[in-house]
C-alpha cells in the first residue's frame, strides 16, 4: 500500500480492529427470535454502543424500531459549517445454516489462509469495523472533517422494514449531506467498486388447496387433483425452459452496459457445478444485475424419509422476485401475484399472501461524492481505478432514505467481495480489503469535506 499517513495509521489499528471484529462476531445476533434468543442481538446493540461512546459520540441511543428490534444510532460533530456524512452498517446476520459444514465454529472469528472466517466478519459487522477504523485514522491525522451520523440497524437480514419505519416517523434522524452504506462491497479483492444499482424485491407466499384432507394415492390417484403437484405446475410456469424468469407482464430483456462478468468468473464464484448450465440469456450481468429473477425459496411438502403415499390436499411455497432498477416493486407484487392466479391448474383454491418488499435503487455516479470516493480508492488501491457495478440484492434502507432526503448522495462500498461468501457457510472477510476499504473511507472524508468548502 501507499505510504500515505492515513494508511500507516489504519495499518497500524488492524490488531484492534480484528481482536473487535472477534468479540463482535461471537454474538449470535440473528434477528428472529426463533433461531437466536433476543438478548444475542441485544448484546450486539450495547456493544456497538460501547464502540460509538468510545469514539466520543454523542446523542448514542438503542432505537426501538417497529419490528421489535433495535438500531443503534449516534452522532459526532465535525467543525462549524462542515457537511454531515451519514454512515451504516448492520450488526444482524443471518442464520449460520449447517453449523457442521463451517471448517471452525461461524460464531468464532478464525484466521485461516489469509481471511478471518465467521458469520459477519463481511456482511455487515466488518462493516462496522470498517467505519471505526476510518473515524480513528483521522482523528490521529488532524481531526474528522466533517459531521458523522452513525447507524447500525439490528434486523437488516430479516427484511422486515423497522429502520425504514422509524426513520420515516423520525425524519430528522438521519438527515446528511450524503450517505455511505457500508453493506456491498468490491467486485473483486482488489479491485476498487461502489455499487450503483440494487436490484428490488417482493416476497410472497402462495398456498393451493384442492381436498378436504389427503388421500390414498392407490384408491384415488389418477382422479383426484393433488395440490403439490398442482404447486410444482405452477412454479414452473415462472420460468421459460431455458431458466429465464417469465411473470407475465414483466419484461426480461435489459441490458447491463457498465463493468461485465465474466462467465467463467461467475460459475467460479457461483461454484456452479461442472456440466451444469446457466440460466436464461444474455451476459451474466443482464441476468444478475438488470434483469428479473424469480426464486423458490421455500415449500411446504411432506419430507422424503417418513412419506406416506397419499394425494396431498394442499401446499404451500415462498417465492422471492428481484426487480431491477427502472422497475416498480408494487408493480412487480401486483403482476406476480396475478399471474399465480391466473396459472393456478385445475381450479385450485389459491391464496397468496405479501410478506416482503423492496424498491431497487440507482444511483447518481456523476455525483461531487462519488468523485471525491473516486480519488480515495486511488490512493487506497495504487494503480486501480474504482469501478462501478450492480447488485443483485436488495437494500430497501437506500430508497427509504433517496425519498426522505432526495439532496443527499448516496454511496454504496463494504467488504462483500465473490470470495467472503456472505449468506453461506464460512464466510470470512480479507483482512487486506477490510484495511485497504477503510483508508478508502478515511479519505472519502476527507476529500468530501474539501469539495464542500466555499
Amino acid at each position: 500500500m501507499t505510504a500515505h499517513p492515513i494508511s500507516g495509521t489504519i495499518a497500524s489499528l488492524m490488531p484492534r480492529a480484528k481482536a473487535e471484529l472477534a468479540e463482535l462476531v461471537a454474538f449470535q445476533s440473528v434477528a428472529d427470535p426463533a433461531v437466536y434468543p433476543r438478548s444475542e442481538c441485544d448484546a450486539a446493540a450495547e456493544w456497538v454502543a460501547g464502540a460509538l461512546r468510545a469514539e466520543d459520540f454523542q446523542d448514542v441511543a438503542l432505537l426501538d424500531t417497529p419490528d421489535g428490534s433495535r438500531s443503534v444510532y449516534g452522532f459526532l460533530p465535525g467543525p462549524a459549517g462542515a457537511p454531515t456524512v451519514l454512515l451504516y452498517a448492520h450488526y444482524d446476520v443471518q442464520p449460520p445454516l449447517d453449523e457442521s459444514a463451517w471448517l471452525s465454529p461461524p460464531f468464532e472469528l478464525t484466521e485461516r489462509d489469509g481471511r478471518w472466517f465467521g458469520r459477519g466478519s463481511a456482511d455487515c459487522k466488518g462493516g462496522f469495523i470498517m467505519h471505526l477504523l476510518a473515524l480513528r485514522a483521522l482523528k490521529a491525522n488532524g481531526g474528522v472533517p466533517v459531521s458523522v451520523k452513525v447507524i447500525a440497524e439490528g434486523s437488516e437480514e430479516q427484511g422486515t422494514g423497522g429502520l425504514e419505519q422509524y426513520a420515516q416517523a423520525h425524519p430528522e434522524l438521519l438527515a446528511a449531506d450524503t450517505v455511505v452504506i457500508g453493506d456491498t462491497g468490491n467486485f473483486r479483492v482488489g479491485l476498487p467498486t461502489v455499487t450503483s444499482t440494487l436490484r428490488g424485491m417482493t416476497m410472497l407466499r402462495v398456498r393451493l388447496d384442492t381436498l378436504e384432507g389427503n388421500l390414498h394415492s392407490g384408491q384415488f390417484g389418477g382422479a383426484a387433483p393433488d395440490a403439490l403437484a398442482a404447486m410444482i405446475q405452477l412454479l414452473a410456469s415462472l420460468r421459460a425452459e431455458d431458466g429465464t424468469t417469465t411473470v407475465d407482464g414483466l419484461t426480461s430483456d435489459a441490458q447491463w452496459d457498465g463493468l461485465q462478468y465474466p462467465e467463467a468468473e461467475f460459475r467460479k464464484d457461483a461454484k456452479v457445478l461442472d456440466g451444469v448450465e446457466l440460466i436464461s440469456t444474455g451476459t451474466v450481468a443482464d441476468r444478475i444485475w438488470a434483469r428479473p429473477a424469480v426464486t423458490v425459496i421455500g415449500i411446504d411438502c411432506p419430507p422424503v424419509v417418513g412419506a406416506t403415499p397419499s394425494v396431498q390436499a394442499s401446499a404451500r411455497a415462498q417465492i422471492s422476485l428481484r426487480v431491477p432498477p427502472g422497475g416498480d416493486a408494487d408493480e412487480a407484487t401486483r403482476l406476480l401475484t396475478a399471474h399465480l392466479r391466473s396459472h393456478a391448474p385445475w381450479g385450485a383454491r389459491i391464496s397468496v399472501e405479501q410478506v416482503g418488499q423492496g424498491q431497487p435503487f440507482r444511483a447518481d455516479v456523476t455525483s461531487p461524492a462519488y468523485t471525491a470516493m473516486a480519488d480515495a480508492m486511488r490512493v487506497a488501491y495504487p494503480g486501480e481505478e474504482m469501478q462501478s457495478s450492480g447488485m443483485g440484492g436488495s437494500i430497501p434502507l437506500c430508497n427509504a432514505l433517496a425519498g426522505l432526503y432526495p439532496e443527499a448522495e448516496i454511496l454504496l462500498i463494504g467488504l462483500s467481495e465473490p470470495e467472503a461468501q456472505i449468506h453461506a457457510v464460512n464466510e470470512s472477510v480479507s483482512p487486506e480489503e477490510l484495511e485497504r476499504m477503510s483508508v478508502a473511507e478515511a479519505l472519502f472524508l476527507r476529500n468530501y469535506a474539501a469539495s464542500k468548502k466555499v
